[in-house]
């Protein structure tokens, strides 16, 4: 079992979702892909952005989110979001959870607000001209508060 999963829900920008391939290689985390896609895996820019990595990578790809569920069966998953009411600093991450970013453009479907209302978190900003960070930026911040929680990940060699 990987130590972390990451889902992207229809992400749009291939830059993006390599950076987190690469991330999730780094991290010996799982990437799953909720179609629809907004580019091919074949993308020069998906793969000049995972580079090497992505022969490693093998991520899970979904034609949609219920066929998601139904193969995976997760039992606990942190949608993270603008929206949110809770901060993701004051999750507490185990080993298996999935974190689940939607697109760049519009973030999750207005159905998961409802449906998974209690499992939202946010990322903090503070700033005063903010609208929400690069997708990439985002997986990695919450990627790595969840290992830092569980650092006998890091000792035990599973990362």
């Amino acid at each position: 079992m990987k130590p972390f999963n990451i889902v992207l829900f229809s992400p749009e920008i291939p830059q993006n979702t390599g950076t987190i391939g690469r991330l999730a290689v780094s991290t010996n985390s799982k990437l799953h892909l909720i179609e629809p896609l907004g580019f091919s895996l074949e993308d020069k820019y998906l793969k000049r952005a995972g580079l090497d990595y992505w022969e490693y990578l093998a991520p899970s790809i979904y034609p949609d989110w219920e066929t998601f569920i139904e193969k995976n069966q997760p039992k606990r998953m942190f949608f993270i979001s603008t929206h949110g009411e809770k901060e993701f600093f004051d999750m507490e991450f185990q080993e298996g959870d999935y974190l689940v970013f939607g697109r760049e453009s519009a973030g999750l479907p207005e159905e998961f607000h409802q449906r998974y209302k209690d499992d939202f978190c946010r990322i903090p900003m503070p700033g005063e001209f903010n609208r929400s960070l690069n997708l990439a930026n985002a997986a990695s911040i919450v990627l790595y508060e969840a290992l830092r929680q569980n650092r006998t990940l890091w000792h035990d060699n599973k990362i």
